[in-house]
């Protein structure tokens, strides 16, 4: 599509929907932001509507990134929040879809997932036709995933982003990393072993943007760079980007202890590649990971 369309982000507030908004805007589109309440001061959203009501009539392309954070103790109530703000806020979104006048309906559905729903992949290369993992993550991505993609039976195009660990200034993961390395506190999380998908919220925001005028893709695509690390590769790379030592491992034990099951899985890990990406004409900005690191960790002394 080119770039003199309408597109709506949910979450447009969020890390995510602020790159993206920006990226959208500066291609030409009109962006609109879904929230729950008020307008909010984001670059590039020239409107907002009530997420509430779930008006998506008139949008040519519809982003959800609606979703709870999952770092937290997996909790009943936690877990049943998390599937909520995935799976089930994303089938009410497809279930608004239906009830539009099919020519008012967004020709394309762009909806969050994670790379997660690989599960534990251990040192395996996983592209978007690789399986579901068996875990609490992969099952709440195998749900989410199947809810978007029910826009489909509509006649709408679904792109479902399977994303890495997304490294930005304004991650709130990723300023917690710097920190912890900066007062010499950073470590591997267990042997370190653990394949690590990520990608610079840079290009996160650029491949969302060409996915949205690349017509004929669909379907799942890894939103992560062709250079996957290991945590321990990941550790050292940090640090070297610091001038910092990693020199305190956290035993697996300790995470599993503090964390519960959410620490148990970070104990596992994605070796996954963005094939759909690449073939599809995306050229990364940081496809390694020390760019990325330069890039984020320049003027290292602020958050």
């Amino acid at each position: 599509m080119s770039g003199t369309g309408e597109v709506g982000i949910i979450g447009a507030t969020g890390l995510l929907g602020r790159a993206v908004a920006g990226r959208l805007a500066e291609m030409g589109y009109r962006v609109l932001g879904y929230s729950r309440g008020g307008e909010w001061e984001v670059p590039g959203v020239a409107a907002w509507r009530d997420s509430a009501a779930l008006d998506f009539g008139g949008l040519d392309v519809l982003i959800n990134f609606a979703g709870r954070r999952v770092d937290c103790r997996w909790t009943a109530e936690n877990r049943q929040e998390i599937a909520d703000s995935r799976a089930g806020f994303s089938g009410r979104v497809v279930d608004a879809l239906a009830r539009l006048e099919p020519e008012a309906r967004p020709g394309l559905l762009i909806n969050g997932s994670a790379t997660g729903y690989y599960g534990d992949g251990g040192d395996r290369v996983l592209d978007e036709s690789s399986g579901p993992g068996d875990d609490f993550l992969a099952g709440i991505c195998c749900d989410w995933e199947m809810a978007a993609s029910r826009a489909e039976t509509l006649g709408v195009r679904v792109m479902r982003l399977r994303t890495g660990v997304v490294l930005g200034r304004g991650a709130s993961a990723f300023r917690r990393l710097k920190r912890m390395f900066q007062m010499g506190l950073g470590g591997r999380l267990g042997d370190g072993g653990q394949w690590m998908p990520w990608i610079h919220l840079d290009d996160f925001a650029s491949a969302v943007g060409h996915l949205v005028r690349t017509d004929g893709v669909c379907g799942a695509c890894n939103l992560c760079a062709p250079n996957p690390v290991t945590n321990a590769e990941f550790t050292i790379k940090l640090a070297d980007a610091l001038h910092r030592p990693a020199v305190l491992p956290v035993p697996g034990w300790v995470l599993k202890v503090v964390m519960g099951g959410f620490g148990g899985a970070l104990l596992g890990g994605q070796r996954a590649v963005p094939v759909v990406l690449e073939r599809s004409g995306f050229v990364f900005r940081f496809a390694r990971l020390e760019d990325a690191l330069a890039d984020l960790c320049a003027g290292a002394g602020s958050a």
